[in-house]
Formats: structure tokens, sequence, C-alpha cells
């Protein structure tokens, strides 16, 4: 067993007898290919034409989706190299929001062309230097290779996202929806100098069954999932003054139990009428302020309703945190704690409140506020599970178009800058002249893979394509790429297939930096019993 060691005096038991140990070549051959399966996994889902999966979880939970983040996610990975590889798409997916499919294609392949190097007996460590200049001198080219264009350049930002929903389920209403995307991203973008940040928690996204994928909407403001709270509330207020409010307009209970002692009816009568005028006292303070919607996050009381339904305010209750910061940002008012410090300057505007059946629920809109620094995304679609999908694209079309405005460069997508920095990289290995030179070529190799498994995808000849991809490229004609939905070479550029550089130089680190980790391992060490040392494979 891998666990006893031989002594001087005999065998000497380093480990648990249940360890289990594996060690040089098998250890490195057992991840890398835990490392490619996973690539496998998502290999066939890449490009315009990839196909979905479906993912049943153990409840019986069904998803379909193409993307690769969730497909990984989704899926329970046991095998601790594969788990490595997992975490790319993770990275990719909370930094960049695209590109998680190609990242962990693009390590995978790393790996397979690193191991036929240890195969011919070039140790890791060469290989690893060589991975991590051919990255270095990737960035680089990709950095000469981006075009520059203008953070709030609208036509450039519809191509970004559009092109993000080339792959995705809704393709076929990318014009209308990489609008709604850009129009939502302008509004909340913040520009300090000459940059501009852009913070996603700003658009708050609602999901509803029914209509269609093309009835999605943006609107300039809040939606509610609330109801209103009272029957005789208006439910449409045009011009609203909108208060926030983050305390019950109830009577406070004591902290301590406490009793009060009646031995009149006359005083049950006075402790009640004081009650009640303490509630209307709150509500006309509202009233006297010019509010005609309030919209509180704790309870509202059955009486001050009836006062609030009498002043014709329309009045929500049991609003989230996190939705009563957005109606802030949304409408310009302030959330107020304590009713007596409400004036006129704190009410929030809107050009119209009102509620609204969405299928089966009454939902409350907050319509037209004039600068909004917060607006809701209402995605609609046939069934629960297409509007699942809708969402996880539009997140990465809503990603994309941020990485674009916070760092203004593009590239062309279809694999054309990947080719054009693979042919670069084959050229300047030349100037090696060790073993690393072998490490930079096959990292050119690797980075080939992308274009190629779009081509295969589409239903292409992987070989002519390639062949006619690299004559076009070396000719002069950089934005050369795969058009995989007329199956055909084409320059990417022209046809408005465009990507933020910030998405291809994640990609590149993230993948880069996982297979160096994985190649650097000779050693596999696996205690069963322990937390998280179950997912040994076999070994044999």
């Amino acid at each position: 067993m891998a666990s006893i060691q031989q002594g001087p005096n005999g065998p000497v038991l380093v480990l648990k007898e249940s360890a289990l140990q594996q060690k040089g070549k098998d250890a490195q051959q057992n991840n890398i290919a835990a490392a490619k399966l996973v690539a496998q996994l998502v290999r066939s889902s890449l490009g315009p034409r990839g196909l979905d999966k479906m993912l049943v979880d153990s409840l019986g939970d069904v998803t379909i989706t193409n993307d690769g983040a969730t497909i990984l996610k989704e899926i329970d990975v046991q095998h601790p190299a594969a788990k490595m590889m997992v975490e790319i798409s993770k990275t990719v997916d909370n930094e960049v929001g695209d590109g998680t499919t190609s990242s962990v294609i693009f390590g995978g392949a790393l790996l397979a062309r690193a191991e036929d190097l240890l195969n011919k007996d070039v140790h890791s460590s060469t290989i690893i230097d060589g991975y991590q200049a051919a990255a270095d001198k990737t960035l680089e080219i990709y950095s000469d290779l981006a075009k520059k264009i203008q953070p709030d350049d609208k036509a450039s930002l519809l191509k970004i996202a559009t092109t993000s929903m080339q792959s995705k389920l809704i393709s076929e209403d990318s014009a209308l929806l990489s609008k709604i995307i850009v129009d939502a991203i302008l509004s909340i973008a913040t520009k300090k100098g000459d940059d501009y940040s852009v913070d996603l928690e700003n658009i708050k996204v609602e999901k509803k069954a029914g209509g269609s994928i093309d009835d999605t909407q943006i609107i300039k403001g809040i939606v509610l999932d609330k109801e209103i709270v009272h029957s005789g509330m208006p439910t449409r207020i045009e011009k609203a003054k909108i208060a926030l409010l983050n305390s019950a307009l109830e009577i406070e209970k004591t902290e301590l139990s406490s009793e009060i002692r009646i031995t009149d009816p006359t005083q049950m009568q006075m402790f009640l009428e004081e009650e009640n005028r303490m509630l209307k006292s709150m509500v006309d303070k509202l009233h006297d302020v010019g509010v005609n919607v309030l919209i509180c996050q704790k309870g509202i009381d059955d009486i001050s309703q009836h006062y609030l339904a009498k002043y014709g305010i329309m009045a929500v209750r049991r609003v989230k945190e996190s939705d009563m910061i957005k109606l802030s940002k949304a409408t310009g008012g302030r959330v107020i704690s304590n009713l007596d410090d409400l004036s006129e300057n704190d009410l929030g505007t809107a050009d119209l409140a009102h509620q609204k059946k969405v299928e089966s629920d009454k939902w409350v809109f907050i319509e037209g506020c004039k600068h909004p620094q917060s607006v809701t995304m209402l995605i609609r679609g046939g069934t629960q599970r297409i509007i699942d999908e809708v969402d996880r694209s539009i997140h990465d079309s809503l990603m994309v178009v941020k990485d674009v405005i916070e760092k203004p460069a593009i590239v062309a997508g279809g694999g054309a800058p990947e080719a054009f920095a693979a042919s670069l990289l084959k050229d300047w290995a030349d100037n090696f002249d060790g073993r690393e030179q072998l490490a930079i070529k096959k990292y050119a190799e690797a980075l080939e893979t992308i274009p190629l498994t779009i081509a295969e995808n589409a239903g292409m000849d992987p070989i002519d394509t390639m062949a006619n991809l690299r004559a076009k490229q070396n000719q002069g004609q950089k934005w050369t790429g795969i058009d995989a939905r007329h199956l055909k070479i084409a320059d990417m550029m022209a046809i408005n297939v465009v990507e933020p550089i910030a998405v291809k130089e994640q990609i590149i680190k993230s993948a880069t930096e996982a297979a160096c980790m994985i190649l650097r391992i000779d050693d596999v060490i696996a205690v069963s019993g322990a937390p998280g040392g179950g997912g040994m494979p076999p070994m044999g």
C-alpha cells in the first residue's frame, strides 16, 4: 500500500491504513484525464450551432442550457482535478459573464497537449514555463489586435450584446433584447472622469411565465411582486409622489411584557380611541406632505389602511430591503425610518404607479422615473424552463456590455483572435532554443481548438476549414473567423460578430493558470472519510 514506506528497520506506516496515494506520472495522467473529460462534457455546446444539455438533479428538477458555467455547476463533479476545471468556469462567469465554455475547452486542450509532451519526457516545469510565456505573449497580441471604441457608442454595444446571444436560445429575439439590455446598462452607468462603472445590482430582473420571449420589456423604474394592501385604495396614480418608509405603520409593542388594568368601560373606549388617533396622525402626516403612494418595508395596521384608502393613498407593505434601495435610486426618494422627519424633499417621483395583472398575480409597477439609477427587466416566456434559460442568457449579455463600457476595446468573434494569436505564437516560438519552444507551439495548437470546435459543432469539415482560415489570415485578413450560422469563413468584424477584449483576456488567464496548477501536481493523497476526500478515482 502507498501509505507504507520502507525504513531501515522494516516498514513504517506514515498515512492512515485507508489512505490512497498516487505518485508521479500516474497522478499526472489521472488528473489530466479527469480535466479532459470535463472539457469534453461542454465541448459540443460551443458556438452558434452548439447543442444544449438537459440536466436532471436528485429531486427531478430539469435544467436545459448550453451555458458552460451552468452545466458544470449543476453536475456533481467528484474528482479533485475535475473540480478545478469547474472553478475556471465559475471564475470566468463571475468576472466577465461570458466565455465560460471556451475557457474550459481551452484549459482541457492545454492539458491534452501537455500530456503529449510529458509522454516525450519533457519535464512539467518546462511545459509550465513555456505556457506562461505563451500566455503573456497572447495577451500582448490581443492588446495590439483590439479595436478601441467609445464606452457610450450605442451601435457597438448593440453588436456586443447581439453577439453574446447568438449561441443561446434567445438568438432569434436578439435584435429586441439587445436594445433592452443596452438601454438598461446605459441608464445605470455612472461616469467618473473619463471612465464608466456599472453595478448590475441596480438592474432588477423579474421573471414570469406567460406570453413569449419578445414580450420581455424594460421598465424605467421598479416592479414589485406585491399587491396593494386595501381594496378601497386607487390602483392607478399618475404623477406619483412616493414615500419610502422602513418602519411599521402600526402601534409599537413594548419590549417588556406589560399590562394595563381597566376598571371602567369608558377607559377601554379611551384606550381604543387613543390608538386610533395615533394611527390617524401618522397617516395625516403622510397626507400633509403630499404623499399619494406609500411603500413600506414593514407592516401596515388595518386602521392605518382604512385612513390611507380614505385619503386616496396607494400603499404596499413588506417590501424587501433590496427593493427599497432600488426604489430610492429609481425615484430619487429617501428611505425614512421616522415619520416625524418626513418632508417633501424626501419624496420620490414617478410618472405612473399602478397595479397590473401579470399572468395570475397582481404586481405594482412604478414607471416613468426621470433619471433612474435603477431599472427593472421583466422577462417573459412560454414556460418556466425557457424563462430560466432566457434569464441566464440575458445575464451573460448584461455582463459583456458592462465589460465593454468599463474596458472599451473589442475584437472579432468566431475564433478569429485565437487563430491569429496561434499563428503568431508558432513563429515567435522559434526564438526559443530550449524545450520551451515545444510548449509554446503546443499552446498555439490549443488556442486553435476554439475555432476548430466552432467549425465541428456547425457540421463543417474541421481540416478544410482550419486550412482555409489560416490561409486567409496569412494574407493579412486578421478578422477572418468562422461564420457558423452560414457555414463559411468570413470577416467577422464586417458581419458584426464582436466580443469584449476583457472576456478574451480572462479566458487566457483562467485556463492557463488552472492548467499550470494541475501540471504542478505529482502526488495525490486521498484520505477516505475526510471531508471532500471521497472524490479519488479507483487506483489501478
